[in-house]
């Protein structure tokens, strides 16, 4: 006898249900297994604070080296990681804000009510107290139990060698609450220092909040690169510290001071003073102090700017080191007169006698035999009014746009450095190029970079242009070899050497109206040794002296004792009997 129909829907609904409680079940143990078995570590690190989840999702900068040759390890460590620790408040939790407050201001050396307004949040759920605080201080805010109150291990950028290396290297701040690099090496190279931060990824409901039961995956980071510069560690020290003695000596603004290998491009040292300390950098309230001037200061060079009139007139072929002028001590332009900076007349004058006495109208004879057109031409093969390119944050181009006019007193007064700007890099660079038989290089700071998978990437010299023929660029060299044998660049002089250079008296503009103002000057001078094969090209700078006025007592004595050091820390032989 047939079941009635009501009987075997029973039966079925019965079956369904314990299908459905069997699927469920079966569920629950596979996340069960999944949870207990298969992510039993990732589950355990949320558990325990996150600190190891954090420690997997945080990329570690890569550190930062430059070179040390008399050392073991060829390599010095000037931008490293050191562990601290981070405390922070989640307020929703915190019982009583007032009493919190008044047990940990002692402990992070915070003000009372500074901390209560930080704690007295109630439906905050994360607040940061203090960064960077020792491990002392962390087990000491632990051992308070204080509900909310939370610590976690930190890393914080250290500098090995404080102001050595400010400016260059530049610090890593909090911006946004994120830590990233600023200014310098550490803001150009973030990307590849960073690293990658890594990813949890996690299963969310239709309102976005997570399951707890559902799938989590840790993405791990990638750590950031070490990068190790071109720097030498000798020869920066020895820099700076000159310079520095330098600008506090002559009670100057300020001053800086490059040294570039000429046949590379590598920078070998690179030094601004004031600089600043990267591990106090929220102590700094002038935030200028920060800015590298070597790449970011355009200003008049002055005189120093003669040798590059000089060497387009040269390789045009328009005059040579014995072509001669008449030398009245000033030519008129239209309305304008310009005469020497000493206000001399000095009669019958070689090409070489004007870059010896630096003589003004001496460049603007050689710009007017050489052309407006030309002239224009040759100062942007030397690479003024664009970018080096070097891998340095907010480099300028300098100002070159007077000689794109078309009266001829623009060209004059550039002749010998004055109505146009550039950068002190700007300038080395240019120098860099008659020192390098000609060829004109791209500067850079990074010679490796290495990346935590063992890849390396070393940079290659690059050749931007050939300005001057090699015979040109050795002519100029000798030409500049007697500034500092009989002219103003004697103080540049390393006895023993052939020392080739310039000296550059430049005038600082007014800044309110035209003109000069009659009190400041920027001394500059630049130059390279041995003047054969030049080991090293340099540029020193004094920003507005107290006690001097023009270039041979400031920057040409500066030039003089690093120069000095350098050929005898590059072991160069003398080249001529020492009196």
């Amino acid at each position: 006898m047939p079941r009635p129909q009501s009987e075997v829907t029973s039966v079925r609904r019965l079956a369904f249900i314990r299908l459905v409680f069997f699927v469920f079940f079966s569920l629950i143990v596979l996340q069960l297994f999944n949870l207990q078995v298969i992510n039993r570590k990732l589950y355990a690190d949320l558990a325990s604070g996150q600190h190891n989840i954090l420690a997997q999702l945080v990329p570690e900068r890569g550190g930062i080296y430059v070179q040390d040759p008399l050392s073991d390890n060829k390599i010095y460590p000037v931008a490293v990681n050191k562990q601290l620790n981070f405390v922070y408040t989640s307020p929703k939790d915190v019982v009583d804000p007032q009493a919190t407050a008044v047990k940990l201001a002692p402990i992070l050396n915070m003000e009372v009510l500074d901390l209560q307004e930080i704690l007295n949040k109630p439906n905050d759920p994360w607040e940061p107290v203090q960064h960077y605080v020792t491990d002392e201080v962390a087990e000491a805010v632990t051992n308070l139990n204080l509900p909310g109150i939370f610590t976690i291990p930190e890393t914080m950028r250290f500098y090995t060698e404080g102001p050595l290396f400010s400016q260059l290297i530049g610090y890593v701040g909090f911006k946004d609450d994120k830590k990233q690099g600023q200014y310098g090496v550490e803001g150009y190279w973030e990307k590849e220092l960073a690293g990658k931060e890594g990813e949890l990824r996690s299963e969310k409901d239709p309102a976005g909040s997570l399951i707890t039961l559902g799938q989590r995956e840790i993405i791990s980071a990638v750590p950031g690169a070490d990068l190790v510069l071109t720097i030498d560690k000798n020869i920066q020290v020895k820099a700076c510290s000159a310079l520095e003695s330098a600008v506090k000596k002559h009670g100057a603004v300020k001053g800086s001071l490059i040294i570039m290998d000429p046949a590379t491009g590598a920078i070998k040292a690179l030094c601004n003073s004031p600089s600043f300390d990267p591990n106090n950098y929220a102590e700094v309230k002038d935030i200028s102090r920060f800015i590298n001037d070597i790449v970011s200061e355009s200003y008049e060079p002055g005189s120093v700017f003669k040798p590059i009139t000089m060497g387009g007139a040269l390789a045009e072929g328009v005059v040579t080191p014995t072509t001669t002028y008449i030398d009245t001590g000033e030519i008129k332009i239209g309305p304008e007169t310009i005469k020497n900076s000493d206000n001399k007349a000095h009669g019958l004058q070689t090409m070489t006698g004007v870059l010896e006495n630096s003589l003004n109208t001496g460049a603007i004879f050689a710009m007017r035999q050489l052309g407006v057109k030309n002239f224009l031409n040759y100062v942007e093969d030397f690479g003024f009014g664009k970018i080096t390119g070097i891998d340095l944050p907010h480099e300028k181009f300098g100002n070159i746009s007077r000689l794109l006019e078309k009266q001829e007193i623009y060209s004059a007064t550039a002749s010998f450095g004055q109505g146009i700007t550039a950068t002190p890099l700007q300038m080395l660079n240019a120098f860099g190029a008659i020192a390098n038989k000609g060829q004109l290089m791209r500067p850079y700071v990074v010679d490796e970079v290495r990346f935590t998978d063992g890849r390396v990437e070393k940079t290659s010299p690059t050749i931007i242009r050939q300005v001057l023929t090699s015979q040109v660029a050795r002519t100029l060299s000798a030409m500049l070899v007697a500034v500092v044998e009989n002219g103003h660049g004697k103080r540049a002089g390393v006895t023993g050497y052939y020392v080739a250079g310039k000296t550059g008296t430049a005038q600082v503009p007014l800044q309110d109206k035209a003109g000069y103002d009659p009190n400041k000057t920027i001394g500059t001078f630049i130059g390279f040794a041995p003047v054969d094969q030049p080991k090293f090209v340099m540029l020193a700078k004094i920003n507005e002296p107290k006690d001097v006025t023009f270039a041979e007592s400031s920057a040409a004595p500066l030039f003089g004792e690093v120069a000095k050091f350098l050929l005898e820390y590059y072991q160069v032989p003398p080249e001529r009997a020492v009196k």
